[in-house]
């Protein structure tokens, strides 16, 4: 296991601790929430009671490996705590998300929940959003005109593919990732964008989080809003 790894880990594990009996939980999505969710499940064998919604069909996998009760928001009003990785965290904890492609219902569990945990390696620490290409998912139907309208607010939007496909988000939309530069006002930003017709949601998540767990691999650091 490399050292990233072995941060991603030591931040998923650590995210546990915060998740108490009876709890209705969100889980994210990642590779650092993978190690979460492992961990989760080991808790559950021991007897914690809890139920996750996962973001993801990759994480509702992940839940059904490691026996992770789920549920649903029909029997469900509002979670008690999501825990969720990022690919960006800037110093007033804003957030860009969407690598994976699961933005959409990442911000929907996020809003649902009294408290949003982040876990991170440190690497995701940065002074400014941006150097990471923002993602923004966008309906199929005219995606290319969609795509201009955001490149008139600065960006360069790249249609996400892969295997040579176009990526096809868990909802059906498409993702555009979008190089803005330095985001120095997410907020403005994020209505910008989401005032536009075609655009579903985007992958900046604004005052939202209350807590970002870090690993550098050998050690954590817990950093509260």
């Amino acid at each position: 296991m490399n050292d990233m790894d072995k941060a991603k880990k030591l931040a998923g594990e650590e995210a546990v601790h915060y998740v108490k009996n009876e709890m209705k939980v969100g889980l994210g999505s990642g590779s650092t929430v993978y190690w979460m969710i492992r961990k989760l499940g080991e808790l559950v064998q021991q007897g914690l009671d809890i139920e996750g919604i996962p973001s993801s069909n990759q994480t509702a996998q992940w839940a059904k490996d490691f026996g992770v009760p789920l549920t649903d928001f029909s029997k469900v009003a509002q979670l008690d705590i999501t825990i969720d990785g990022a690919d960006e965290v800037d110093r007033d904890f804003h957030l860009i998300k969407g690598g994976g492609g699961a933005l959409f219902r990442e911000k929907v569990i996020a809003m649902a929940a009294k408290e949003l945990i982040i876990i991170v390696d440190k690497s995701k620490l940065v002074p400014h959003l941006g150097s990471y290409p923002l993602p923004v998912e966008v309906l199929p139907f005219g995606w290319e005109v969609t795509a201009k309208n955001i490149a008139l607010l600065g960006a360069q939007p790249i249609i996400r593919k892969k295997d040579e496909q176009i990526f096809v988000s868990d909802n059906g939309n498409y993702i555009l990732d979008c190089s803005f530069g330095e985001i120095n006002d997410p907020k403005k930003l994020h209505k910008q964008l989401i005032q536009l017709v075609g655009v579903v949601e985007t992958g900046l998540f604004v005052n939202m989080a209350n807590t970002v767990i870090v690993s550098n691999g050998s050690e954590v650091e817990v950093i509260t809003s």
